[in-house]
């Protein structure tokens, strides 16, 4: 199993393209093998036949370095192929028991805490726990006098003194004793010792859950949250724009049969003020900040299996309209789960828009070694005053949208960041000015 990706761990068996006596040349494809992010296929190294195949289609979570297949020399005899007797087929994932199963283990687990007088379960406190396990007794018949019918660390040292125990503990003589109470006294409304623990598969019986596998998409995503949000300081800064220009320019391209988005307007603007500040454009490694020279947005997109990051490569340098086809073209490979690894590794910056989901504003994650990240909220018409060539004041509406800089501290200081977001506002603004580059 190749690492197909950086942040590969495990992969899973898609699809053999070669069937097992099959000639296979060097660079041709073998097999499709889904990473943490995208379905890639991986090609063979060097000319063979393929004579056994070791890992079926469908396997999920084959470890990096797996034995998956056996090639053999043109020429010999593939089906007589010797399987190294230190390699064995991986192991199947642990599965969760069948709720009978679980319930017998409930059971068992239960009867241990029962009174050996079927008088139901006993609530031990930490203290009376250690004591009874030290001198290896039960509670017996002994009533709890604590709380809610807790079996105290008074109620240990009584058993011990009744018992006539001569190895209990030396503070026994000095803490007070509660005295005994009879069985009738003893509080009626007891609670299990043992929380009640969930049978997966019946979602609507109180105190279960249901199990959902995390896909490796999903496991790779709250890796690198808690990576991000535990490593890097963000800092966050807001700024209103004014987007009329915008939509009256996308009204405008409209007419000519060219279709953009508000959002490619908001790559470009972004690509624009990076060039513009090209210190922003930077990644942090062990050394400090790394100054890039190609400016590359990486562009969140929501798959079913989780948000990846298509890279639109050197934004800087192309038009609304090239930036609208790469970035739709790049969407519809991410939910088909087919981006070359080239296509989502690296990156200098990132973008997430949720405003076509209906959020006026948020604070993004960094996505690491990545120091930015800007986030996008939705379109909204606010109703301000002005003041007209002559001073004479009015309402009127105008289209605004806030966007958010998540930035790391130790590369993006807050006053670049500021200044980052007033020289965005100011090109988003002026889309004329976008068109100049």
């Amino acid at each position: 199993m190749p690492a197909l990706s950086p942040t590969m761990e495990r992969g899973n068996i898609v699809k053999w393209l070669k069937k097992e006596g099959e000639t296979v040349r060097a660079g041709e494809a073998l097999c499709e093998i889904k990473t943490d992010k995208a379905i890639v296929t991986f090609d063979s190294n060097e000319d063979g036949v393929l004579a056994k195949i070791m890992v079926e289609e469908g396997t999920k979570d084959v470890s990096l370095g797996s034995l998956i297949a056996l090639l053999v020399a043109e020429g010999e005899d593939w089906n007589q192929v010797e399987i190294p007797s230190q390699v064995r087929p991986p192991s199947p994932a642990p599965t969760v028991p069948a709720p009978k199963e679980l319930a017998a283990v409930l059971a068992s687990t239960s009867d241990r805490v029962q009174h050996s007088a079927g008088r139901g379960e006993v609530r031990l406190s930490p203290a009376a726990r250690h004591i009874l396990q030290m001198h290896g007794i039960e509670p017996g018949s002994t009533p709890p006098t604590g709380p809610r019918g807790i079996f105290t660390k008074e109620d240990a040292l009584n058993m011990l003194r009744h018992k006539g125990s001569t190895s209990a503990p030396r503070v026994a003589a000095t803490v007070p004793v509660k005295a005994p109470q009879a069985a009738s006294s003893a509080p009626s409304h007891t609670r299990p010792s043992t929380s009640t623990v969930s049978i997966p598969g019946q979602p609507m019986a109180s105190g279960t859950f249901t199990e959902i596998p995390a896909s490796t998409v999903r496991r790779v995503i709250a890796q690198r949250l808690t990576e991000s949000k535990s490593t890097v300081p963000h800092s966050y800064a807001s700024i209103d724009c004014n987007i009329e220009q915008v939509l009256k320019t996308k009204k405008q391209l409209a007419i000519d049969d060219i279709k953009v988005s508000v959002n490619d307007f908001i790559i470009k603007a972004a690509a624009i003020t990076l060039k513009q500040m090209p210190d922003v454009n930077s990644t942090w490694s062990s050394g400090g900040p790394r100054q890039l020279s190609s400016i590359d947005i990486s562009v969140a997109v929501a798959t079913d299996h989780g948000l990846v990051t298509p890279i639109i490569q050197d934004a800087a340098s192309k038009g609304i309209e090239e930036i609208s086809t790469t970035i739709k073209v790049l969407a519809k490979k991410a939910k088909a789960g087919k981006l070359l690894p080239e296509e989502y590794q690296g990156g200098s910056f990132s973008i997430s828009n949720l405003g076509m989901f209906g959020i006026n504003e948020f604070s993004a994650v960094i996505n690491p070694p990545q120091a930015c990240i800007l986030a996008i909220g939705q379109l909204r018409r606010d109703l301000t005053a002005s003041v007209d060539d002559e001073g004479n004041p009015s309402l009127c509406q105008r289209d605004m949208m806030i966007v958010t800089l998540s930035s790391d501290s130790r590369v993006v200081d807050d006053e670049r960041a500021s200044q980052f977001l007033e020289n965005f506002r100011l090109n988003l603004e002026n889309p004329y000015r976008l068109a100049l580059h």
